[in-house]
């Protein structure tokens, strides 16, 4: 019996749509990461690029449990002493959640050459319209908030 080896030419390729409206940012971007990687698939294979496209909106009403929009940071540095520039993340979700979220799927994604050529999969829209209406992607119902009583 021989190994099955994932060849690019093999792949086919599916279009998800995601509605981000009350949806934990961080099991919603584990969620993503696992599509947009191919995971779920059989002919997974860590060294192809084998995932399919992803559509989110609504990004402006996803969820930070706890007092992560007060408390928690989005930081990066531009190599210069005194270079780091920090923003909190209410402020982060009220100019760019798209940005928010794509940081969290692609913190989610292996460091490697492919990471780049994943995440370009990935398209995150603030509210409801979105600009791939040729593609017909299909509904996926994503992880929701567990209320807890």
């Amino acid at each position: 019996m021989q190994t099955y080896v994932t060849k690019k030419e093999t792949i086919k390729r599916k279009w998800y749509l995601i509605d981000a409206d009350g949806c934990v940012l961080g099991r919603l971007s584990t969620f993503i990461a696992d599509i947009v990687r191919g995971k779920k698939k059989a002919i997974f294979s860590p060294n192809v690029d084998c995932g399919d496209y992803v559509i989110v909106i609504n990004a402006q009403k996803l969820i930070l449990t706890g007092k992560k929009l007060q408390q928690k940071f989005s930081w990066h540095h531009s190599g210069y002493p005194g270079g780091l520039k920090r923003t909190r993340y209410d402020k982060l979700m009220a100019e760019n959640p798209e940005k928010v979220l794509k940081r969290a799927v692609k913190g989610m994604l292996p460091n490697n050459k492919l990471r780049d050529k994943i995440i370009k999969k990935l398209k995150v829209y603030k509210g409801t319209d979105y600009s791939e209406q040729a593609q017909k992607p299909e509904a996926l119902n994503p992880p929701k908030r567990v209320k807890i009583t």
